[in-house]
C-alpha cells in the first residue's frame, strides 16, 4: 500500500509489541513479531519504527540529539499532570516528528521550547505508550532487541538474504533506510545500495583474542599483524577535490583535521576511500594521551593554533575504494598491496605477516613501548564486512583491561565534592540487552576532568538519587584493573580489584563496551596461572 491509501499506524501498536518482545527471550520468536509487525506499516513509517524499537530515535548516520537533560524532562513529567482533555491518539509517524522538533530547538529558550514539546508529546501518551517514549528518550529500551536481532527480523519481513541486509546496513549506516529499501525493493534494491563516496560507511569490527595459538589456527597458520593504535579510527573519502573525513561512529569531523584533509589530496588517486587511525603526538612523535586527540575532534575554531597544539600522524590500514573499483569483497592482502601503491611509507601502520606465535610477541611488545595499545591480526584472505563481530579480524592487547560504560555517578567528598566523581561500571550483556555492573572507581581523572564529567553525566541522567544519578550508558571509559574477583555486592557476581579509568573513549558508544561472556571468559583464564580459593569455585 502507498502512504495515500493506508491510514497512519497507531504508536500503541509499537507499544503493544515492545511488551511483547521483551516478554520472550527467544530470537526466533522476536524476529517473527518484529517480521509480521514491520509487514504491515506503510513505507513512510517503517524507518522511524525500526529506529523507535531499538531505541535509537535517529539513524547512527544522523548527528541529531535530543539534548534532554533530566531537569528539563521532570519539568515536562510535571506538566502533563495538569492536562484533563483526552488526548488524540499518537501515531508512529508523529512521534518521530516531535522527537525531530525537540533535536531541532536551537537558541536562548531552546530548554523551554524542549520541554513543552515533550509535554504536548507524554501529554497525548497512555501509560504504556509514554515507557516507551521515555526508554527512547533514555536511549535504554532492554527489550532484547539489538542491531542484531532486528537485522534479521528485517530480513525475515522482506524475504531476503540477512547477508544482504547487513551489507546494505555497513554501506548505507541507518537501519530504518536499510529496512524501508528491503521491504519495498527486496534485493535488487538492497544491492543497488552500494558504496557511497562522502557519505559515511559502518566500519569492520574485531573479535578480542586471549590466546595467540587461536589466532594462528583460525587464520589458517599464517596471519598479518598490525599495531593496533592508540588514537581514533577514521574512513577518509575522496572524490575530486572534495574530501570527507568520518570517524568510527559516523560522525563528520572533516573541518577538525585540514592536515588529514590535505594528505588525502596529496595522493595520486581522484577516488577513494581510505580508513585508518589518527594518533595525536609530541614533539618527538610519541603518542599524546587520547584526551588531547578528542579535543582536537571537537575543535571547530580555531584550527591552526589547535593543529600546533596537538599534531597529528597519521596511520592508513584499509582501501576499500579507488578510482571506480569496490574493494570490499577482495582479500585483505590485496586491499593492502593496492594500499601500499597508493599511499607513502610514512603513513602505512606498521605490519608484518607472521607464521608462529613466537613471532608475535615481541611485535607486541614494540607496539606497547611505542606507547599503543596492542596488535590486530587479520586473516590474509578476509573481505571486508561488519555485522557480527567474527574472526577474520582480532585484536590482541593486553588481558587486564575492559571498555566499560558508565551507569551511575554517585556526588564526591572531600576534595571531589561538588563533582559526579564515584562512577559505576559496567560491561554489556547481549543475552539480558542490559549492562551488568561489576564495580566503582574514582580514580584516573583530574579534577578538570571531573569536573567536564559531572556536566556530561548530569545532561545523562535518567533518575535522580539523594546520592547522585542513573545516567544513559553513553560515556564508555578503558578500565584497568589488577584482578577480577567473585563478588556478592554486584547482580553480576563479579568486581574488579583495584579498577581505574585509564581514559574516555569519546570515539566509542554503548554497542562497543565489554561483554560480559568477555568478563567471564577473562576470569577464568585467570586461573591458567593461580590456583582458585573457596569463593572461585
Amino acid at each position: 500500500m502507498t502512504p495515500t491509501t493506508q491510514e497512519e499506524t497507531p504508536f500503541a501498536r509499537l507499544a503493544e509489541l515492545t511488551t511483547k518482545l521483551e516478554a520472550t527471550t527467544k530470537r526466533l520468536e522476536k524476529r517473527a513479531l518484529l517480521a509480521a509487525f514491520l509487514r504491515s506499516l506503510r513505507r513512510d513509517e517503517v524507518g522511524p519504527a525500526v529506529h523507535l524499537i531499538v531505541g535509537r530515535i535517529f539513524a547512527e548516520s544522523d548527528s541529531r540529539a535530543l539534548n534532554v537533560g533530566w531537569a528539563t524532562l521532570k519539568k515536562a513529567l510535571a506538566g502533563t499532570k495538569q492536562a484533563t482533555l483526552v488526548p488524540r491518539p499518537l501515531t508512529i509517524l508523529e512521534v518521530t516528528h516531535l522527537f525531530g522538533q525537540i533535536a531541532e530547538a536551537r537558541g536562548a529558550d531552546s530548554t523551554r521550547a524542549r520541554r513543552r514539546l515533550l509535554e504536548a508529546l507524554l501529554g497525548r501518551a497512555s501509560e504504556g505508550e509514554r515507557d516507551v517514549l521515555l526508554r527512547n528518550v533514555f536511549g535504554e529500551m532492554r527489550i532484547g532487541v539489538n542491531e542484531g536481532v532486528m537485522l534479521e527480523g528485517i530480513a525475515d519481513a522482506a524475504g531476503v538474504e540477512a547477508d544482504s541486509v547487513r551489507t546494505a546496513h555497513m554501506f548505507l549506516g541507518d537501519l530504518g533506510l536499510v529496512a524501508e529499501i528491503a521491504l519495498f525493493e527486496g534485493a535488487p534494491g538492497l544491492r543497488s545500495r552500494g558504496l557511497r563516496l562522502l557519505a559515511p560507511m559502518k566500519p569492520m569490527l574485531a573479535e578480542m583474542a586471549e590466546d595467540l595459538d587461536e589466532v594462528l589456527r583460525e587464520h589458517g597458520g599464517q596471519t598479518a599483524i598490525e599495531y593496533k593504535l592508540d588514537g581514533a579510527r577514521i574512513q577518509i573519502h575522496r572524490r575530486g577535490n572534495a574530501v570527507r573525513i568520518f570517524s568510527r561512529r559516523l560522525s563528520d569531523v572533516t573541518d577538525s583535521l585540514p592536515e588529514i584533509v590535505a594528505i588525502a589530496k596529496s595522493l595520486p588517486a581522484a577516488e577513494f576511500l581510505l580508513e585508518g587511525e589518527v594518533v595525536a603526538v609530541d614533539t618527538d612523535g610519541k603518542p599524546l594521551p587520547f584526551q588531547d586527540l578528542m579535543r582536537r575532534f571537537r575543535r571547530v575554531h580555531g584550527i591552526e593554533a589547535a593543529q600546533e597544539e596537538v599534531p597529528l600522524k597519521l596511520y592508513l590500514f584499509d582501501l576499500l575504494h579507488v578510482e571506480g573499483r569496490t574493494l570490499i569483497d577482495e582479500p585483505y592482502q590485496e586491499r593492502w598491496r593496492l594500499l601500499e601503491g597508493l599511499v607513502p611509507s610514512e603513513f602505512l601502520t606498521p605490519r608484518r605477516i607472521v607464521k608462529r606465535k613466537e613471532e608475535i610477541e615481541p611485535f607486541l611488545q614494540a607496539a606497547l613501548s611505542a606507547g599503543h595499545e596492542g596488535l590486530m591480526a587479520k586473516a590474509l584472505d578476509s573481505t571486508y564486512s561488519v555485522g557480527k563481530r567474527g574472526k577474520k579480524w582480532f585484536k590482541i592487547k593486553p588481558a587486564d583491561r575492559l571498555d566499560m560504560a558508565i551507569v551511575a555517578a554517585e556526588w564526591g567528598s572531600g576534595r571531589r565534592e561538588g563533582w559526579l566523581s564515584n562512577y559505576w561500571l559496567a560491561v554489556r550483556d547481549d543475552a539480558s540487552d542490559s549492562f551488568q555492573m561489576i564495580g566503582k572507581t574514582f580514580k584516573g581523572l583530574t579534577d578538570a576532568e571531573f569536573e567536564t564529567m559531572t556536566e556530561r553525566l548530569r545532561g545523562l541522567a535518567t533518575s535522580e538519587e539523594r546520592w547522585g544519578f542513573h545516567v544513559r550508558p553513553d560515556v564508555v571509559v578503558e578500565v584497568a584493573y589488577n584482578e577480577i574477583q567473585r563478588s556478592p555486592h554486584y547482580p553480576s557476581g563479579f568486581a574488579l580489584r583495584f579498577a581505574r579509568i585509564v581514559r574516555v573513549r569519546d570515539d566509542k558508544g554503548p554497542a562497543d563496551v565489554d561483554t560480559y561472556a568477555r568478563l567471564k571468559e577473562l576470569y577464568a583464564k585467570q586461573f591458567e596461572r593461580k590456583g582458585r580459593g573457596p569463593e572461585d569455585l
